[in-house]
């Protein structure tokens, strides 16, 4: 793909964005006297942040910069996560067993991604024992098979004004360091149960709900059904009890950014030394030059929101749903920060990837204990008008040299003091050629959850900015095709549809649930996703989309 110029960058939020909707391939081949393509960058974006008491173990939330971190979409190679982080169960013991599960997930881009624009989409990245299965938000999971749904049906939508297309939810396009807010918190829509698809293992009742804040929209959206979580055990029953649907969450967490694949090239000069070109690459920064990209990231314990909608489903006072900021605690940082990006190429060991030089043009400050983010060294870096945000441009151009200890590091130079014999200055990034987006589609047997009892209203569609369109129905809420899959009775649904009912009557969208940010604007989810029920269906209902694919 050409070097994206500011022209070309306003052309992708315009009206022409839907041309940036495709999958690419792979970077064409460079010619014998231009630069070696088969290069990338990766690696990590490490933010300290204080431990704090083990009693905040009821979930966590947290309010992340989303900004487009390349000019340009460069194709299905692409991935990188925003900042985000890994909830896992917290143990009294140290396992002895892998266990790895979680939620993670994020703002980002991914490999499957199929409309994938230059501004971010949300994930929810629920993880079962060892990535056995994933889910991804209502109907988006492991894969594209419906045979092995894996994870698939492991989100439960509860929202009636969110619509959340497999894709991944999007975000208003132009959305340049607005905050976007989210957490997750347990909440009790079932009750336990000492047995898990007929076997002597139990499921616990812990609904993991993410809760979004954002500009347009505010509340719970979906959940984690706790049959995601206990079905490994059923098949290793020595595991029961060891996950997320029983567990309480661990409140210190990692808070980092993850980046796999981000272009870029590699030459050398007469001399023999090397040289590297990284694709363009942005940072958010407001009107004092400040980039603040983590804010309040917060614990909550029981008492935040658990106990009383226990008291409310139990036939108490109706519970608001505004989170207790007194049963919370905020995460301090240190404004000391820590980087593992290296230029590499695909494949390369860890300990031989050679790392950038980050510090020589990043510092991680905190602007106050609850802000983390970065000042920049302004020689090294750019300015640009990104949509309605500014935005710094970080070095597209590294030498390979010695570091003070010795081991070699990529230092961040000026364009002028690449030698003009590396071709690096005017080589391109070259356009990947397009591919047409695969359509996401769910089954359409008549005998299938997804019809049988199936939808209560639809087919309706939604064109968000990244060129698709989804198509959705809506549903009762206990007849969704999640919740036929969640190892609940009739009965247990029933009761589950009658506590939701009462969330629709009472938590509405224009809230406040998480608690607001004390600096910054909101971002907004992309308005074509915030819907409206039918008539004599707000209440009790939600919308599930069944096909996403190109807009034609």
């Amino acid at each position: 793909m050409a070097l994206a110029m500011m022209s070309n960058f306003t052309h992708a939020f315009g009206k022409c964005a839907v041309a940036l909707v495709v999958a690419y391939s792979a970077l064409g081949c460079a010619r014998a006297d231009e630069p070696e393509r088969d290069t990338l960058m990766s690696g990590y974006l490490l933010v300290p942040n204080d431990r704090v008491a083990d009693e905040f173990d009821a979930g966590f939330s947290m309010y992340v910069a989303a900004w487009p971190l390349l000019e340009q979409y460069p194709g299905n190679k692409f991935q990188t996560g925003l900042f985000g982080t890994w909830m896992f169960a917290k143990y009294d013991d140290k396992p002895t067993e892998k266990l790895y599960s979680d939620i993670e997930g994020g703002l980002g881009w991914w490999r499957d991604t199929q409309f994938a624009t230059p501004t971010p989409k949300f994930i929810m990245g629920a993880v079962a024992l060892g990535f056995s299965e994933w889910a991804n938000g209502p109907g988006a999971g492991k894969g594209r098979d419906w045979d092995q749904p894996k994870g698939k049906y492991g989100v439960v939508q509860l929202s009636p004004n969110v619509l959340w297309p497999p894709d991944g939810l999007n975000l208003k396009q132009g959305t340049c360091g607005e905050l976007f807010g989210y957490g997750y918190l347990p909440l009790p829509l079932i009750e336990p149960s000492s047995t898990t698809a007929g076997a002597d293992v139990p499921t616990g009742n812990q609904c993991w709900t993410l809760f979004l804040s954002s500009g347009n929209f505010k509340g719970p959206v979906a959940f984690v059904a706790p049959y995601f979580w206990s079905r490994p055990t059923v098949a290793k029953p020595e595991l029961a009890g060891r996950f997320l649907d029983l567990r309480p969450s661990d409140p210190n967490r990692a808070l980092q950014m993850e980046t796999q694949f981000v272009p870029a090239m590699q030459a050398q000069d007469a001399e023999g030394n090397r040289y590297a070109r990284v694709a363009p690459m942005l940072y958010p920064i407001d009107a004092a030059g400040e980039s603040a990209v983590v804010h309040r990231i917060t614990s909550y314990n029981r008492r935040a929101l658990w106990d009383d909608v226990s008291t409310w489903f139990a036939g108490g006072a109706a519970a608001s749903g505004e989170i207790r900021v007194a049963d919370s605690v905020v995460h301090k940082f240190s404004g000391r920060g820590g980087a593992t990006w290296g230029i590499h190429e695909p494949g390369a060991a860890r300990e031989n990837r050679i790392l950038v030089d980050w510090q020589s043009f990043a510092t991680p400050i905190a602007f106050a204990d609850d802000t983390f983010g970065y000042q920049w060294n302004d020689e090294l870096v750019g300015r640009q008008t990104i949509g309605n945000g500014q935005c710094v441009s970080l070095p597209e151009f590294y030498r390979l040299d010695a570091s003070q200890q010795g081991k070699p590091r990529w230092r961040a130079i000026r364009p002028s003091d690449v030698p003009p014999e590396t071709k690096l200055a005017e080589a391109e990034f070259q356009r990947p050629t397009a591919v047409r987006p695969e359509p996401y589609v769910t089954p359409d047997d008549p005998a299938s959850d997804w019809k049988s009892p199936g939808p209560s209203a639809g087919p309706f569609t939604a064109n968000p900015g990244d060129g698709s369109e989804v198509t959705y129905y809506w549903y009762r809420f206990a007849d969704q095709p999640a919740m036929l899959n969640a190892d609940l009775t009739d009965d247990e649904r029933e009761s589950l549809q009658r506590r939701v009912e009462l969330i629709h009557k009472n938590w509405t969208k224009d809230r406040q649930y998480l608690p607001p940010p004390e600096r910054g604007e909101l971002a907004d989810i992309d308005a074509a996703l915030i819907v409206t029920p039918p008539p004599g269906m707000e209440i009790g209902y939600v919308p599930i989309a069944t096909r996403q694919a190109l807009k034609e």
